[in-house]
């Protein structure tokens, strides 16, 4: 009988070059599996043995802790893209950017502004991942994930996934689910665009909101804003040594958004008016990078080898020499000045591991 072949493993491993900060120390084992039954063997053994795990995908949004992580780093480095008509199936661990190229130049809408978020397609459907007018909820239609509390494998349908904005089912609950592929409904529409919604991507494009273009030119239009704001992965450009926005936008409740919006007016003057978006059940979703912004954390803030990004306010980075105790010291900073400023407390978008802010 033929062997079957086992996952990659390695003792000590350094985790920093599998995050796209580039920061923290090593993992006790690094284990890379590279199928489905290589993952949930891995995740069954480390949860038999009570031994910690930490899932690791494209490292986007992740930042670990200097001392590294002492338990079982599960690389998932799973492949299989398959596209049928508009149903589109992901392995967790293929590569997001390239799975949305993959469909534009299929002619299908309904992630083309989905283009240049790093990472990998399982870790869509945990945070929600979305930009520029669109999520990904939209067009998930199941999750094959493995449960590790009831030790099985399960596919749960789009509206068992508790999607919200940035937040999931699986992200409330990170210790339970195993995101093991991911499927999507996309739509022909000749070659167009879903409606744009978002009017910083209608503008370059030069239609309105609500209007489609062609889904490529409106790949290639995401491309050069995420371009232009540090947003996509260049090993040259430390303003993409980061998690992408390191803070999500909040949302307020009615109270919430009238004592901000009288800070802000005091602070600012009568005419300041911030950004302002419905969230559904009288919320009101606002800008963090505004926020960040107006509380004096420009472009480029920072004298040490943590800052700001010089392209985006939302980015933290790493220059190159940072540890993660640097950044951390950053977006505390960073977090605690704009409470300070307008009373709206800031919430990391990435998800820590052994440390806190």
């Amino acid at each position: 009988m033929d062997r079957v072949p086992e996952p990659h493993v390695d003792h000590g491993a350094p985790l920093a070059p599998l995050t796209t900060f580039r920061l923290g120390g090593p993992a006790a084992r690094l284990v890379t599996a590279t199928t489905d039954d290589e993952v949930v063997a891995v995740v069954r053994d480390a949860d038999e043995r009570g031994v910690p795990l930490l899932l690791v995908g494209g490292g986007s949004n992740l930042v670990i802790a200097d001392e590294g992580f002492a338990g079982t780093a599960l690389r998932i480095a799973t492949t299989g893209l398959d596209l049928t008509g508009g149903a589109l199936e992901l392995a967790a661990g293929e590569n997001w950017s390239a799975a949305v190229a993959h469909t534009v130049e299929a002619g299908l809408a309904g992630i083309e502004c989905l283009a240049g978020i790093p990472g990998s397609a399982g870790a869509t459907p945990i945070q929600n991942v979305g930009a520029y007018g669109q999520e990904v909820s939209s067009t998930v239609t199941e999750v094959v994930a493995y449960d590790r509390r009831e030790r099985r494998t399960r596919t749960l349908p789009n509206a068992d996934c508790g999607f919200a904005y940035r937040h999931s089912r699986f992200k409330a609950d990170p210790e339970r689910y195993v995101v093991l592929r991911v499927r999507f409904a996309l739509e022909d529409a000749d070659g167009l665009s879903a409606p744009l919604r978002y009017a910083e991507a209608a503008r370059a494009l030069g239609v309105e909101p609500g209007e489609c273009a062609p889904v490529a030119a409106v790949r290639e239009s995401v491309l050069k804003l995420r371009a232009g704001k540090g947003m996509v992965l260049d090993p040259e450009d430390h303003d993409t040594w980061s998690a992408g926005s390191f803070f999500t936008n909040p949302i307020l409740d009615e109270a919430e958004f009238a004592a901000f919006l009288e800070r802000a007016r005091r602070r600012l003057g009568p005419g300041a008016e911030p950004p302002a978006y419905p969230a559904g059940e009288g919320r009101t979703k606002t800008s963090a990078a505004w926020l960040i912004d107006r509380a004096g954390f420009t472009k480029g803030y920072g004298t040490g080898p943590a800052r700001i990004s010089g392209k985006h306010t939302l980015a933290l980075t790493n220059r190159g020499e940072a540890s993660t105790a640097d950044l951390l010291d950053l977006a505390r900073h960073v977090r605690d000045g704009v409470r300070e400023a307008f009373g709206v407390t800031l919430v990391n978008e990435p998800v820590l591991i052994g440390c806190a802010l």
